[in-house]
């Protein structure tokens, strides 16, 4: 045999034996462009996938794959962690979560106020208004029970929960309007304790709303100090976000530094034109705390407009009772004028919603039943006038009509704002809202815009266009701050051993397409997501599978004080 001939025979001897020893993994991703959520510079490298967890990260890796992901021109980045996410009953209902997953939302942090559990029957009744198209029947008993339902039931995404101070007081006291006792304060601390020894991430309170907003300081800096006990943080909607921005980021300090505890500030804003201008001092606030030693942050979303029910237009004490309660007040003639008087009168003491926004005019309906939901995606101040009715009376009758039910979207906020937080170290994202998809129930609704384009609005809009923060703080402040502040140690970087969430996108085309008039539309330039090591999102489309994990905190280290 020629020598030439025999060294080639001899090469594909060696390269056949070789392929037959070597290691086959999962994933291969190649030729991307690492953001790997540190905030460094990013980098081109190959990742290794195996067994659900990044195996290796290096460049031009020569190994086999059952698939490889060509990333060409494309960014890698640990999958993204949503601080607040009202998922929490749809996934129920549906577990791939589309527009959740498909923005790159790996990590789901439930429990604004209202957490899953602990639940019982004065809990589950009140809850059954939140989304009564999916007729969910809340078997479970605790927010842990919850968790591990819907792990068990399969979910494209990881999921994750505070305990609600308000799930915590409905649970004791019901909506009654009043300083809870001694004895009713200690079984709402034992309902504390129970769900973070079980691994929630901490206590979160939505004091604008009923029947939390009855809770005094005193009330939730127990409540805290039980979550402080073990390694938790406390995230609230603060009491006011407009009028009272500056007493509520007090009471909000005040009850971390008594509670000895970490803080969050849920979706932190100035709400109302007349209170744009207090953003600088509440932000010179915040930067104080930190400097004299506070662990304090808060989350954000990218949208001029914020969205709640079409009760937070209606005084607290005209709630006390609940549902039933508020309707068979507007019911009333005398009871419907006080109330009138009183949004149209009141500019402190609560977050007037109806003010803040301006009037009808800046109030967009996002969802209600049956045959009004022709009214979907039309402003308060347009249906008003197709009633012949003035703008008050018309949300009186919707809220009967709906059983004190019913969504809007509120533009309280201004651009100009937004800017500046999204440019604050300390800041994360939200999105603050259920899941969607276009088909089905699950698009029945007119959603905020942030339901589906949240992420991708930061990274197209406000890093490519505005070129507010670099993509890889932007990333940072997507992954692996969130990750610190709630003490999930095995996700939220691109590094080796930890759990592999990762988005593939591309930096030029990615960009949120969902608008107010027209919220069902997927975002662009997302063309990969993987959870837990499994792929979610082949080329722009859901694999249907659903890797999700329930995660919990670990209180190794902790015990009650």
């Amino acid at each position: 045999m020629e020598r030439w001939l025999f060294g080639l025979f001899l090469g594909f001897v060696i390269t056949f034996l070789g392929s037959c020893t070597q290691e086959r993994y999962d994933i291969l991703i190649k030729n991307g462009m690492v953001v790997d959520g540190t905030g460094q510079p990013a980098y081109p490298s190959d990742i290794i996938i195996h067994a659900g967890r990044i195996i290796r990260i290096s460049s031009e890796l020569n190994v086999s794959a059952e698939r490889i992901i060509d990333a060409s021109g494309l960014t890698i980045a640990p999958g993204f962690i949503d601080m607040l996410s009202w998922a929490s009953g749809p996934i129920v209902y549906d577990g791939e979560v589309h527009s959740v997953i498909r923005q790159g939302i790996t990590t789901a942090i439930f429990g604004e106020g209202w957490s899953m559990g602990p639940v019982n029957d004065r809990v589950r009744e009140a809850m059954q208004n939140f989304w009564p198209e999916y007729d969910i029947t809340y078997e479970w008993k605790t927010l842990a029970d919850y968790l591990h339902f819907l792990e068990k039931r399969g979910i494209s995404i990881n999921v994750a929960s505070y305990v609600g101070a308000t799930t915590v007081r409905l649970h004791v006291m019901g909506f009654e309007n009043r300083k809870a006792t001694a004895e009713e304060l200690d079984r709402m601390c034992q309902l504390v304790e129970t769900e973070m020894s079980a691994g929630a991430f901490g206590l979160a309170s939505s004091l604008v709303y009923t029947p939390a907003f009855y809770a005094d300081t005193e009330e939730l800096i127990e409540l805290a100090r039980v979550a402080a006990a073990y390694g938790g943080i406390y995230a609230s909607h603060i009491r006011g976000e407009g009028e009272d921005l500056f007493p509520a980021l007090e009471e909000f300090l005040e009850i971390c530094v008594k509670a000895d505890i970490p803080g969050e500030i849920y979706h932190f804003k100035a709400a109302g034109r007349n209170n744009w201008s207090k953003l600088d001092k509440a932000i010179e606030k915040i930067v104080q705390a930190r400097q004299e030693g506070l662990d304090i942050a808060a989350d954000i979303y990218p949208y001029t407009a914020g969205a709640t029910g079409l009760d937070a237009m209606i005084p607290p004490w005209a709630k006390e009772g609940g549902d039933t309660e508020l309707v068979n007040r507007l019911r009333d003639p005398q009871m419907r004028a006080k109330i009138k008087q009183a949004i149209v009168a009141d500019r402190a003491g609560w977050d007037n919603f109806y003010q803040m926004a301006g009037g009808g005019e800046n109030i967009l309906v996002s969802y209600l039943s049956r045959e009004r939901k022709k009214f979907q995606g039309k402003r308060i101040s347009e249906i008003s006038e197709l009633l012949g009715k003035d703008e008050l009376e018309t949300v009186f009758d919707l809220l009967i009509a709906e059983n004190g039910g019913g969504g809007g979207i509120y533009f309280i906020m201004s651009e100009e704002n937004i800017g500046k937080k999204i440019q604050l170290p300390w800041i994360s994202f939200c999105t603050d809202e259920d899941a969607y998809k276009p088909e089905g129930l699950m698009g029945s609704r007119n959603p905020h815009p942030r339901a589906y384009g949240t992420f991708p609005r930061i990274l197209g809009h406000y890093v490519r266009e505005e070129r507010l923060t670099s993509i890889e703080e932007a990333v940072r402040k997507m992954t692996s701050l969130p990750a610190e502040r709630l003490g999930i140690s095995d996700r939220g970087m691109i590094k080796e051993n930890l759990a592999a969430d990762l988005v593939i996108f591309n930096p030029e085309r990615i960009i949120d397409c969902a608008t107010y008039t027209n919220p069902h539309q997927f975002p662009e330039g997302i063309p990969y997501v993987l959870v837990n090591g499994e792929i979610v999102v082949d080329q722009g489309q859901h694999t249907k599978a659903k890797p999700g994990k329930a995660i919990f905190k670990s209180i190794s280290g902790f015990q009650k004080k």
